[in-house]
């Protein structure tokens, strides 16, 4: 046997292992804290994707979908979340995945420098409205298979590839793998929607986004996109080559660990809604402010020192909600003068305000080498802030808050949903969207119980502005 066919039969077996978690790895042998994870990830990237829905990229992304993305055939159709008009399974999760992306406030993997669930859980809410027997826990079983999915092919991409790319490209894969489980798709077929989702996937370039921060963000939307069409599209007899990021042979170290170590419960849960590799500076001025009591008067100059990519991004006033949350001094300047960074903080009248601009002029930012060394498995920070009368306050080296070096507790995870949830949907349904999901863990829950309450708009049928 030659080096060409031990490589091609090491892959095929490599791939089959892939298939059966994917495609006949049942609910019931899923870890319970796993399932229990998907379903506080759940909750947390719809708190966000609520939030985000009366935003403009929101609006602009629904409306395109049914423009663009509108389906002949009821079984390829679905209903967009918190907007109620039909659009074709693969317009609707790119719909939801390019709202909830524009909103930067939900979870994300160190690993692969960027975020899962923002395309996997729009994917499942556009498979499952047609299908009314699903289970609570088959659909939290289906969101670990697209996040575990995901995380990897990201991880190889990033380990094969020079380009920093974005989310997009990888986490396509992700939603192929929750698409081909609820439609029941066999190997081949799956072999080839992973083949079209990375040959489609958004190869974007990251830091073209964060040097220019636009409605564009990481891509996610029309990862969602691919990723479903993919699926379809090898149900369908579609062809695609097949996936490097899955089956060549030197990512095979990525994919031996699949079912035995869980990224699902490795995620983070951000607390504020802005970019990740911000929030280790946030943390530590927001520590440094409620240690002393600081008032914003208190404080002459703050010095930021962190990992490379924070440095990089953007330095000025943001006139624009997509620069306010890839701006770390701007987020400094916000927390120590709100004491938190709320949606109102980074859009309307937030961008104009005042007293941000003028603590932001004191924020420094500098990159050092030990945080950068720790990048991209931590996010760190450390601050310093000179103060009006003299004093040296030093925070010392702080990791980002809500990931397993500093996690939130389930009630932590709650509290954020409600916060978001909350001000669109009104506290009685955002209450009954936070019970269902949490209740999907139970054997006895269909997914159907949430239908009314996460498809509907929020002013009720035929309100459609949200």
């Amino acid at each position: 046997m030659d080096q060409r066919t031990a490589e091609g039969e090491s892959a095929s077996t490599a791939f089959a292992r892939v298939a059966d978690f994917v495609l006949r790895r049942l609910a019931g042998a899923f870890p319970r804290d796993v399932l229990k994870s998907a379903a506080l990830q759940f909750l947390d990237t719809m708190g966000i994707a609520i939030a985000a829905g009366p935003m403009q990229a929101g609006r602009i992304a629904r409306d395109a979908a049914v423009m663009l993305y509108g389906s002949g055939a009821d079984r390829h159709a679905a209903r967009m979340i918190f907007d109620g008009r039909r659009a074709s399974m693969a317009g609707a999760a790119f719909a939801a995945a390019t709202q909830t992306d524009n909103l930067d406030g939900h979870d994300g993997y160190p690993p692969t420098k960027g975020h899962i669930g923002v395309a996997v859980i729009p994917a499942l809410l556009a498979l499952a409205e047609e299908k009314p027997e699903l289970t609570g826990p088959e659909a939290l079983a289906a969101i670990v298979v697209g996040y575990e999915i995901a995380g990897r092919a990201g991880i190889a991409l990033h380990a094969t590839v020079s380009d920093y790319h974005t989310s997009g490209a990888w986490n396509s894969l992700g939603v192929a793998a929750v698409a081909a489980r609820l439609l029941s798709l066999d190997d081949d077929q799956l072999r080839h929607a992973f083949g079209i989702a990375e040959y489609h996937g958004p190869r974007s370039q990251m830091m073209r986004e964060i040097a220019t921060p636009t409605m564009l963000h990481d891509g996610s939307g029309m990862g969602a996109l691919v990723g479903l069409s993919a699926a379809v599209l090898a149900e369908a007899g579609f062809a695609g080559a097949p996936a490097i990021t899955v089956e060549a042979p030197e990512v095979a170290a990525h994919w031996d660990d699949l079912g035995r170590f869980w990224q699902m419960t490795r995620q983070y849960i951000k607390p504020y809604p802005v970019c990740r590799w911000a929030h280790a500076a946030i943390d530590a001025t927001r520590a440094l402010c409620l240690q002393h009591g600081l008032r914003p008067e208190d404080i002459r100059k703050v010095h930021v020192n962190s990992f490379h990519y924070a440095a990089t991004l953007f330095a000025g006033m943001p006139d624009t909600t997509s620069k306010a949350q890839y701006s770390l001094p701007f987020a400094v300047a916000t927390m120590i003068l709100h004491g938190r960074i709320g949606v109102e903080h980074i859009s309307g009248s937030g961008l104009r305000d005042a007293a941000v601009a003028d603590m932001l002029k004191r924020v420094e930012v500098n990159e050092a080498a030990k945080h950068s060394d720790r990048f991209p498995a931590g996010r760190w920070a450390d601050v310093q802030i000179e103060t009006v009368d003299g004093r040296r306050l030093e925070s010392g080296d702080v990791h980002a808050r809500g990931g397993p070096e500093a996690p939130f507790s389930e009630a932590d995870i709650v509290a954020k949903y409600m916060e978001f949830a909350s001000p669109v949907l009104g506290s009685t349904r955002a209450a009954a969207i936070r019970d269902g999901i949490l209740g999907l863990i139970d054997a006895d829950r269909r997914f159907s119980e949430l239908t009314a309450l996460v498809y509907d708009p929020p002013g009720g049928q035929g309100s459609h502005a949200a």
